[in-house]
């Protein structure tokens, strides 16, 4: 039988918990010390809620080509471009979530507080009026001091809602506030059932039922922008064609009716030519109007077919319970990790090794 020069050592287990037994009362002063220590932090930590909206975008025939690619996509395969001409697909949605644009849209929306105190728009909310843990505040004003003395200043104005806000060009803190925001609203879409998942997350739990269901509205206004804009601007555009036809029809039956006043009981020849081409005039502009009133109602019809529909499957609720922090948890794993160190240190300090045979 071959033997190895390795010197192999097994831990005596009965050996290594009587050490660590012996030591109890290290164990229990450093549980004492990391309890304390653990609620000091975790406790002044601010409570966040989330609430979170469901919904499923209406499936009609341009959407059979994207069902298909969904099937595709869940063994792996993208054959989206099939689906159609609509370039936004439910895949895409969680992208919108990071465009600059999209966030800057919500900073308008009314907030109000669960105990009534306050009530303001969402940017000013986010800016002004957002709880810390006041331990770190010492720390935070430090690095932001120490920062300033090598940033370059900021040219860009500090804006005051989405109206002051240029999403191409930001302030350096409305850039980091776009940020926290995005943080705390995300999307999710299943590629099997294309459910659309919003959760939102904030600290006030009655303003984060509130942004979870604007977010919502605001991103079907948005879907429902992208995909009727080309039919909006032919419904105007037809329109006005045909408030330009009745005009035009008006003017020559007032001038008709007008001819045929001032020439009662004429059987002149030249009479009647002005009079036959009056009629034939009046004949081409109501054809003209009747054909452009066909058409304004036949992209009015389309418009509402290009008109997507959202049903909702889960409502945003006010949260009854904070998700976070999770206070036991942490104090609990602090403990764990406190007594994995502990212990290292005394079996390190007291090996209870010896030869493996």
């Amino acid at each position: 039988m071959e033997t190895t020069n390795k010197d192999q050592k097994i831990i005596d287990l009965g050996k290594a918990f009587h050490a660590l037994w012996a030591k109890k009362w290290l164990f229990l002063k450093v549980w004492i010390v990391t309890f304390i220590l653990s609620c000091i932090w975790i406790l002044p930590q601010p409570r966040y809620y989330t609430s979170e909206v469901k919904l499923a975008p209406e499936m009609n025939g341009e959407d059979v080509g994207g069902g298909l690619s969904s099937i595709a996509s869940s063994f792996g395969f993208n054959i989206g471009g099939i689906g159609g001409q609509d370039a936004i697909y439910p895949e895409l949605y969680p992208d919108l979530f990071e465009s600059p644009e999209f966030i800057v849209g919500l900073y308008d929306i009314q907030v109000t507080t669960k105990d009534g105190e306050l009530t303001t728009n969402y940017f000013d909310y986010m800016k002004n009026h957002q709880k810390d843990n006041p331990l770190t505040r010492p720390y935070y004003k430090m690095s932001r001091a120490i920062k300033s003395l090598f940033e370059e200043k900021d040219n860009v104005p500090r804006g005051n809602g989405s109206a002051d806000i240029n999403p191409f060009r930001m302030n350096k803190k409305d850039y980091k506030l776009m940020k926290t925001v995005m943080e705390n609203i995300s999307c999710a879409v299943d590629k099997k059932t294309s459910v659309i998942t919003i959760s939102v997350m904030d600290q006030d739990p009655v303003i984060c039922a509130t942004m979870a269901d604007s977010v919502k509205s605001h991103l079907q206004e948005f879907i429902i922008r992208y995909r009727t804009s080309k039919v909006s601007e032919d419904v105007v555009h037809y329109q006005q064609m045909r408030d330009d036809a009745e005009k035009e029809y008006d003017v020559v039956m007032r001038a008709y009716g007008r001819y045929c006043d001032t020439h009662t009981n004429v059987i002149l020849q030249s009479f009647q030519s002005e009079r036959d081409k009056l009629e034939g005039e009046l004949a081409l502009k109501q054809n003209s109007l009747t054909a452009m009133e066909t058409q304004l109602q036949a992209t009015k019809v389309k418009l509402q077919e290009k008109t997507p529909a959202f049903t909702t499957l889960k409502s945003a609720t006010v949260p009854i319970r904070p998700a976070g922090p999770k206070r036991m948890l942490f104090v609990l794993g602090m403990l764990i990790l406190a007594s994995v160190v502990t212990a290292g240190y005394i079996l390190q300090k007291n090996p209870h090794k010896e030869p493996s045979e």
